[in-house]
């Protein structure tokens, strides 16, 4: 299971994951994630990571669960701001 390893998961100030392998922790640095769409870049610094040979598809697989929980918890507070600013304005009519 992934762990941070320094920095800031909340403010996105992510230096990187290890992730816990049999014989050895591996690092990796992921690209700043500050909105959704970032997850685009995340996603292709993970494939240009195996295809290169940094990272194994397993461990390329764990940490786009990491950026995928992400991305959910950015929509899911998206929406539901949207749906506050729905029933308030609702409340006025």
């Amino acid at each position: 299971m992934p762990r941070p390893v320094t920095g800031q998961l909340c403010g996105c100030a992510w230096t990187g994951y290890f992730l816990a392998r049999k014989d050895r922790p591996v690092r990796f640095k992921l690209p700043a994630l500050e909105k959704v769409a970032d997850a685009v870049a995340a996603n292709a610094a993970l494939v240009a990571a195996v295809a290169g040979g940094e990272l194994s598809p397993s461990e390329a697989a764990e940490l786009a669960k990491v950026i995928e929980g992400y991305t959910r918890a950015i929509e899911a507070t998206d929406i539901q701001d949207r749906l506050t600013k729905l029933e308030a304005a609702q409340a006025k009519r």
